[in-house]
């Protein structure tokens, strides 16, 4: 008898469940859902749908939020979860021509809306990195807010939760004792009434930690939250927006401290300059200067920026798209001085400087307070031209290996230098025999070089040093699935600044990171080969393979 009772209590309990998503079809536009008994609802995602706009209510049907999610129509690519915290009916509008797309009565997400006390995040996905950071699930874009601190390194990142695609900026944040494993944190910002959390930094202060990120809603304002548990939870000020402009692009909000003045300095994109300004109280901001007219590249908007010293100069790095030296967005820098008041660009107006070569390469910024007085950066291994195609559907990108920043010359100019950080010497493993899915590869070269990673499938990826004319270049055309976008297949090439004689060469299920030994080349770009380059022939030099340990 008690088995009986506790099977119909579980039929009850299916019962109503399946009675709880069951929509209230009110247009040909607009249904309701009821929610509730569970954690989360589980939400059916169709990546080439229309927005849907769904807000949530609790239970006085006051709204608590309101997010943006392509739900599935005719088939479902993956599930997305939202996490009730007492919410109990979602208003739902769909967007688009519904009448190519029948009644809504009949969408199969109605049938596929799942509640549930759990979501499986176990990866799914045959291109999903080892060793580089991503979302655990959905879509990621630029690092924010960098900190280290009491020996970990925090990394927020612009986060969609509720799909792989671009949409419904948060922050998300993950944490790292060697910045090579990474530990997913929860949410740390989520959209409020000034708009959606783009990007931004985090400075700390005493015993707190200060982040500044932009308020993207029908204007870009700058906003600051305050936590006081080493960047766990935070606190949104009182009195946001600490900053406003007239003007359409305003965002990305870089901060730092500098001693001769005893000021907060703060670092702006603002269309197609940078601005900078300053404070004594991290609350009450001064304008100071502008920086970039007629300065680098000015073929899309300025993003990102970030500035530092590094040894007697110092760099301003500027994040733009499109205007990449091979098609969309990339990182380009340039190298001066500053005083605290403004940035003196030491080049002439019409040098552009990249920091990397590579296709996959943005939204570059480094860690406050990184020990030893390193510069370490990380940037976002992908490219607006394709980055909501690639081809993944559980996550969505991934951030580049961590770098190490330095200064070099050759000829009349001061560049940056970029190595791999040591953590990554210190995850080198034991030597293989043949190239694997996850290694490194190190090509000692006499002169003249060809590199070319292949696989039983005929991918190949070619690499070329060619000593004369001083340049490297990645040929991926051939590399594997590059048919989700006509931007995709492409050669990238590199200024070599003179001679070099070892490449490091990182390879990661979907990415190939190579760099020469002194930091004169960084070259990043994304491949999606059907199966692993397991074969390497090199024309001029010698490979050595390393096994990386995770």
């Amino acid at each position: 008898m008690k088995k009986l009772f506790l099977t119909l209590m579980a039929l009850m309990t299916l019962t109503l469940a399946e009675a709880q998503v069951k929509p209230m079809v009110l247009g040909e536009k607009h249904a309701m859902l009821r929610v509730g008994g569970s954690k989360y609802v589980l939400l059916p995602v169709q990546e080439t749908e229309e927005i849907a706009a769904i807000a949530v209510l609790d239970s006085r049907n006051e709204m608590v939020q309101r997010i943006n999610v392509k739900l599935a129509v005719d088939r479902v690519d993956y599930w997305v979860p939202y996490e009730l915290k007492g919410a109990r009916l979602l208003d739902i509008e769909f967007h688009g021509d519904r009448r190519q797309k029948g009644a809504v009565g009949e969408f199969v997400c109605w049938k596929e809306t799942k509640l549930s006390n759990t979501f499986d995040t176990a990866n799914r996905e045959h291109f999903r990195p080892v060793y580089h950071h991503t979302p655990v699930y959905g879509w990621m874009n630029d690092p924010n807010g960098m900190f280290y601190k009491d020996g970990t390194w925090h990394l927020y990142y612009q986060y969609n939760p509720y799909g792989s695609q671009w949409e419904n900026m948060h922050w998300g944040h993950s944490t790292s004792k060697d910045l090579i494993h990474w530990e997913a944190q929860p949410l740390t910002f989520e959209p409020d009434w000034l708009g959606s959390i783009f990007s931004g930094s985090c400075v700390t202060n005493g015993n707190e930690v200060v982040a500044f990120y932009t308020s993207a809603g029908h204007h870009q304002t700058q906003s600051m939250a305050i936590s006081k548990d080493n960047g766990r939870t935070f606190k949104k000020y009182e009195g946001n927006p600490v900053i406003t402009s007239d003007k359409p692009d305003f965002r990305d909000p870089n901060v730092f401290w500098y001693e001769p003045t005893k000021r907060w300095i703060m670092i702006l994109a603002v269309g197609q300059e940078m601005q900078l300004y300053s404070s004594a109280d991290l609350k009450d901001w001064k304008y100071e200067s502008a920086f970039g007219q007629e300065y680098g590249n000015h073929s899309g908007v300025w993003e990102c920026p970030d500035l530092f010293k590094i040894g007697e100069k110092w760099v301003l790095l500027c994040n733009i798209n499109p205007g990449g030296p091979f098609g969309g967005s990339a990182t380009q820098y340039f190298v001066g001085q500053f005083d605290g008041h403004k940035f003196t660009c030491e080049s002439m107006p019409k040098v552009t400087k990249w920091l990397d070569y590579g296709k996959d390469h943005y939204a570059t910024v480094s860690f406050y307070n990184a020990p030893e007085n390193r510069r370490v950066v990380l940037a976002w291994m992908s490219n607006w031209q394709y980055a909501n195609q690639v081809p993944t559907k559980q996550f969505r990108s991934a951030n580049s290996i961590p770098r190490d920043l330095g200064l070099f010359r050759h000829g009349e100019e001061t560049y940056v230098s970029v190595v791999p950080s040591k953590e990554m010497l210190a995850a080198r493993g034991a030597k293989v025999k043949k190239p694997t899915e996850t290694c490194e590869i190190v090509v000692d070269m006499k002169g003249q070089t060809e590199i070319v990673l292949s696989n039983t499938k005929g991918e190949q990826v070619v690499m070329t040093y060619d000593a004369a004319k001083q340049t490297f270049s990645m040929d991926r055309t051939k590399s594997g699935d590059v048919s989700f976008s006509e931007a995709f297949p492409c050669v990238t090439t590199a200024p070599t600044y003179g001679s070099i004689r070892q490449l490091r060469i990182f390879i990661d299920r979907c990415s190939i990171e190579v760099f020469d030994a002194e930091g004169k080349v960084a070259m990043t770009n994304l491949v999606f080969p059907s199966e692993a380059y397991n074969i390497i022939k090199v024309k001029g030099g010698k490979a050595t393979i390393y096994d990386i340990k995770y």
